[in-house]
């Protein structure tokens, strides 16, 4: 059987974004699409109409990607510092988790989750580490967490 176009009400993962005509299997329009109001037809009158509507997303998807691009740009290049006791070799007696990292950021006046901190493995050394922070989406930011040992 042939594929049939619909155009998207809604954003469908691996499928598409809202005003996109694509070609499915009439059964996944019928079951799927159409019943959870994803999809309508695709006839001239609702591609003018989703028209307006994309402009109004598109808008707004600009706005958004603006304040992730604003968050970034103000998390990116922390320097955070963090005092911890320590061996003569540098190794730690304890380490630096996320929520130490987020505890630091509080103190500068930022506030992150503890999820979003990606670590991939606890700092237990002395110095200089790079630590990502996810933002959203597929946007992150890098700070640096100096961790120096107590005198």
């Amino acid at each position: 059987m042939a594929n049939i176009e619909v155009l998207l009400r809604e954003n469908v993962q691996y499928l598409g974004k809202c005003g996109d005509v694509v070609r499915v299997r009439p059964g996944y329009a019928r079951n799927y699409l159409y019943p959870n109001n994803l999809a309508t037809l695709a006839t001239d009158e609702n591609k003018r109409l989703m028209a307006r509507k994309r402009v109004r997303l598109d808008a707004e998807e600009r706005k958004r990607d603006e304040e992730i691009e604003a968050r970034v740009s103000a998390l990116n290049g922390i320097a955070l510092e963090c005092v911890m006791k320590a061996d003569d070799g540098g190794h730690l007696f304890g380490s630096v988790s996320a929520a130490s990292i987020v505890e630091l950021l509080t103190r500068v006046g930022r506030t992150v989750a503890e999820k979003d901190v990606r670590l991939e493995a606890p700092i237990k050394t002395v110095g200089l580490h790079g630590v990502k922070l996810h933002v959203h989406g597929e946007r992150f930011a890098e700070i640096t967490v100096n961790v120096v040992k107590e005198s």
